[in-house]
């Protein structure tokens, strides 16, 4: 189902680029919006990873260094089909962890210091089997494409801002191949906010997601359910420093959270939600044998 929501809200998300390409600037605007989503895209698919470790400081971890660490994701790894992925540390006391890379070959965990401090070891490894579901699920792919496509929409509409405010008005031939001015400031207006709510919806599934093959990976559904109160709880007193909210998707739970409306943006499912789903499962006993992704 949460799947299935997916690809609506992608396609849903594509044609809210098209259409507002082609308010904003008739048959020339619909081909920007394409060449300008192509372009973003092409540049997240190579780029992302390397981007998000160099804004967070991330370096690279050896096995030597963390032994332990490198034993819980070696096993979380096989038991979930995967290649090993590489290991990142991130100097932040906030513990919280994400997944980055353009497929299960080049997949990346990064790790905060306080999550390797803070949490239990089963509490670890069951943050680490989400982190792998998301590689697995190529959610780090999705996610890069649904926040292009919506930055591309906020360029798209701060370019037809600007342009009406020094003189960019519109010809009669534009005129004649379908742009209104009426269509191009709703675009300026609603499409931004809808590509964000749609980019937001989208992050909530693949997390629903990964929690339930987490928990069926590391067989502790539990352990997961304590590890994301114990971040939701340490995130309020010692808030993230580096990075931006704009890859608050990565993590295993925002690190730039705030209460009031800003809820109604989150990237994440409440922890409770979560939670209440994790511990169903440990009632049913799903996650009794370890299984394969779904």
């Amino acid at each position: 189902m949460n799947r299935t929501r997916t690809l609506i809200l992608l396609a849903t998300l594509t044609a809210l680029l098209l259409w507002a390409g082609h308010a904003l600037g008739g048959q020339a605007g619909l081909m920007f919006a394409l060449g300008l989503a192509g372009l973003m895209n092409f540049g997240a698919y190579w780029f992302s990873d390397k981007i998000v470790l160099r804004m967070y400081q991330a370096r690279e971890i050896s096995p030597a260094e963390s032994p332990d660490l490198y034993a819980v994701v070696r096993e979380l790894a096989m038991q979930a089909s995967l290649p090993m992925p590489r290991l990142f540390l991130i100097p932040e006391e906030a513990p919280n962890a994400f997944a980055t890379g353009r497929d299960p070959r080049h997949g990346v965990v990064g790790v905060t210091h306080g999550l390797l401090r803070l949490l239990r070891r089963d509490e670890i490894a069951g943050v680490i089997a989400h982190e792998l579901a998301h590689i697995k699920h190529r959610d780090t792919l999705v996610m890069s494409v649904a926040a292009t496509i919506a930055g591309s929409l906020s360029m798209l509409a701060n370019a037809a801002m600007w342009g009406s405010l020094f003189g960019g008005g519109q010809s009669s031939e534009d005129e004649e191949v379908g742009s209104h001015p009426l269509a191009g400031i709703l675009g300026v207006m609603v499409a931004p906010l809808a590509a964000t709510l749609i980019q937001m919806a989208i992050s909530r599934a693949r997390e629903f997601l990964a929690d339930e093959a987490a928990a069926r990976v590391s067989g502790k559904p539990l352990a997961l359910a304590s590890a994301l109160r114990k971040i939701e709880n340490w995130s309020r007193r010692l808030p993230m420093h580096s990075g931006s909210p704009a890859t608050a998707h990565l993590f295993i739970q925002n690190p730039f959270a705030g209460g009031g409306l800003l809820r109604l943006f989150s990237t994440h499912p409440p922890t409770e939600a979560r939670v209440e789903r994790l511990e169903a499962m440990a009632l049913r006993g799903s996650a009794a044998a370890v299984g394969e992704f779904h």
